[in-house]
């Protein structure tokens, strides 16, 4: 007897390992994700402006770390304490204005390095809403509590987002002509636009994704984070306490079916061994006078040593 449909997977060519270097952009699944990679310890950058729900947003972080276009002082704003970018998520906001400038310009020379150098681009995309900030006419990545009536909210047209995200890739080629792209669109509901606009937005989504993919580019792919959600675990067991996140079940099913279309066979040795690492580092002893715990913190740290000779870029 099936209980479940089941999402046909195949592997996919260009498959990950540790010689990889992967970018993670996009909404919070993107983190889902590279909190995974970070944990196996591949080479990641994980959203280096913090969460971006929407392609414009990802496009605006892309071009402008790309052109080399420095913030100044007029990209900044002071609100409720706090130095804050439209462009950038909260965690980036500072107590000086002069903190917060050098946070998001580090941040574009971070994401330029490894976007030039990256193997693999991830970019999870979360919503076809945006707030569009009147005084500017700009699409904003974060309102930062600014009052809703500062802003106007649209929903972004189908063309709109292939254009943005045709500029994203573009904007990667033109400084790595070899990263393989990894669309994928977020499980996560953002149930506060409203149940239909949720289901509107993430058709659009899914319908600009497979636009550009049925278009030019030729290392694009896509991989299926929000169907197999919405249809192999359609179930409420598999989403956190506020019915709108998946839960750590859920985010470890998808991973699961991730790797298995990702990454390479000859990772996944790697991948126990690093595993076994962080179980032990995680490991509480009773006595750590004792003889058998400093014998188990001597195998511990010849693991550690064994992985980094082989990986030097591991860190502990």
């Amino acid at each position: 007897m099936k209980l479940q449909t089941h999402i046909p997977l195949k592997k996919a060519k260009g498959l990950m390992d540790y010689q990889s270097r992967v970018v993670l952009l996009g909404s919070c699944f993107s983190k889902n994700i590279g909190d995974k990679l970070d944990y196996f310890k591949f080479r990641t950058l994980c959203n280096p402006f913090g969460t971006q729900f929407h392609p414009k947003a990802i496009e605006q972080l892309v071009c402008r770390s790309i052109e080399k276009e420095n913030y100044t002082e007029e990209d900044v704003f002071f609100h409720n304490g706090l130095w804050h970018c439209f462009d950038a998520h909260s965690d980036l906001s500072a107590h000086s204005k002069d903190q917060l400038l050098q946070n998001l310009n580090s941040g574009l020379r971070i994401a330029l390095d490894h976007i030039t150098k990256a193997t693999h681009i991830i970019i999870t995309l979360g919503t076809a809403w945006a707030y569009r900030h009147n005084a500017t006419d700009k699409v904003v990545a974060n309102c930062h509590k600014v009052p809703q009536k500062e802003f106007s909210k649209e929903i972004v047209s189908i063309d709109s987002n292939v254009k943005s995200l045709r500029n994203i890739v573009e904007g990667i080629e033109s400084v790595n002509k070899s990263a393989q792209f990894i669309f994928t669109v977020s499980p996560v509901r953002h149930l506060k636009d409203g149940f239909v606009e949720n289901q509107l937005s993430k058709a659009i989504l899914i319908t600009s994704i497979h636009s550009l993919l049925n278009g030019t580019v030729t290392r694009g792919h896509y991989f299926p984070s929000y169907e197999i959600m919405m249809d192999e675990l359609r179930d409420y067991r598999f989403y956190n306490t506020d019915m709108i996140h998946p839960n750590p079940l859920a985010i470890d099913y998808i991973w699961e079916k991730f790797i298995y279309v990702w990454m390479s066979e000859s990772a996944f040795p790697v991948m126990e061994r690093v595993a076994k690492v962080q179980k032990g580092m995680q490991h509480r002893p009773f006595n750590l006078s004792s003889e058998q715990h400093k014998q188990f913190l001597d195998k511990q740290q010849q693991k550690i040593m064994d992985l980094q000779e082989e990986y030097p870029f591991m860190k502990f």
